[in-house]
């Protein structure tokens, strides 16, 4: 059977409990289909002792999470795994551009793998090294190029962290991206940022934080001729957004926000900044995803929130918090399901191959894109201020 005899099911409606699971919106995500697959996670876990490191994304499964020695953002755990050299193996359960990033950030004694290749990030997807080369030339033959410092966001690809490093450029996160905007706009005199592969958070980011207006900002839409922009707008601009979004966050309304002020008097909105500028205004709280953890952790007993973020961890700050009302912003939005292709039964494949001396799926960055993109998180580690964390 080729790709094109495959059912297709629009997004939320219709299963194939066969072929993919814990991809059912809106609905709980289903129990393990092998009911000894947690034993044996334990026992591949055990078998391998010191010699494996395993880092567990906040958007993961439970049944995932529970096998984590450490669980973070993306960037905090590429950290985690550099700190760890006598691990030779780092099993990281999140998706490819994690992975890639802790493969950079790790010696060449460690190997880096991914339970399922098939887990990426449609947001880094969106970026392209030849689509965003294609832009370089075009912002060139403009006569802007000179003036643009590339800052792209952690969720990007490795070849894209290059890309940043060998022009100049820096990567940052979602909680200390005022700072990379603020060290990017202090390179040049007339200096103007692309901003990679997230709209939203660069839009928010600009607007909010630093005082630019929303007329500052452009898109980058990299299907279109020159980006959909004339030569004045590139001109004119000081943020070149790429037409990039989370396909979870981006789906988050403000028309929801207002139906739950509605319903629920006294409610707190907390939201992520790669959420639309809309959401965000309407927000009593917005930040990474460990100011969103924090925030729930400090928040009085009897307090009520709507949190827009992926549903794994929602669900999980719900659970560990009885004492406070905690409800999705979204009701009708799916799991990350990119995040969620790593289940247990990947888990436990990846983790018994190990223990029979097979190194599965392992994430590799040749060389020189690794030289590049270093230099990129090199220069996001050296800025002042707020630590470096999603």
């Amino acid at each position: 059977m080729t790709t094109v005899d495959l059912p297709l099911l629009p997004l939320g409606r219709g299963v194939d409990l066969s072929s993919e699971r814990g991809v059912e919106c809106p609905g709980d995500l289903p129990a393990a289909s092998d009911p000894d697959l947690v034993a044996r996670a334990r026992a591949a876990k055990e078998a391998l002792g010191d010699k494996v490191f395993v880092l567990g994304h906040h958007y993961q499964r439970d049944e995932v999470i529970a096998f984590a020695d450490v669980t973070g953002d993306s960037f905090k755990l590429a950290r985690e795994a550099a700190a760890r050299p006598e691990a030779e193996y780092i099993v990281f359960c999140g998706v490819h551009f994690m992975a890639e990033s802790a493969d950079i950030l790790t010696s060449p004694a460690q190997q880096v793998v991914l339970p399922d290749l098939a887990a990426g990030c449609s947001m880094a997807d969106m970026a392209r090294l030849t689509q965003v080369e294609l832009a370089w030339q075009a912002m060139a033959e403009a006569g802007v190029a000179e003036s643009v410092v590339p800052v792209t966001y952690m969720n990007s690809s490795a070849d894209i962290k290059a890309f940043c490093g060998r022009n100049g450029g820096v990567v940052c996160t979602s909680s200390n991206a005022e700072v990379a905007l603020a060290w990017a706009f202090d390179q040049k005199p007339d200096a103007k940022v692309l901003f990679l592969p997230d709209q939203h958070l660069g839009r928010n980011t600009a607007v909010l934080q630093m005082g630019l207006s929303l007329d500052d900002c452009v898109v980058w839409d990299p299907h279109r001729p020159n980006g959909g922009l004339t030569t004045e707008q590139l001109r004119d601009a000081r943020m070149i957004l790429w037409k990039g979004h989370c396909s979870v966050h981006g789906r988050f309304s403000p028309e929801v926000v207002d139906e739950l002020r509605a319903e629920i008097p006294g409610i707190n909105v907390l939201v992520h900044p790669e959420c639309r500028h809309e959401v965000v205004l309407k927000a009593d709280v917005v930040g990474s995803t460990e100011l969103i953890i924090k925030t729930i952790e400090a928040a009085p007993a009897g307090s009520s929130w709507a949190i827009g973020t992926e549903l794994n961890l929602v669900q999980r700050l719900a659970a560990a918090h009885p004492d406070k009302h905690i409800v999705f912003l979204d009701k009708t939005v799916c799991y990350c399901s990119t995040m969620n292709r790593i289940d247990l039964p990947h888990f436990v494949w990846a983790m018994e191959s190990l223990v029979a001396g097979q190194v599965v799926n392992r994430i590799e960055v040749d060389p020189e894109t690794e030289r590049w993109a270093l230099v990129a998180l090199e220069r996001m580690l050296a800025l002042p201020g707020k630590t470096a964390r999603d």
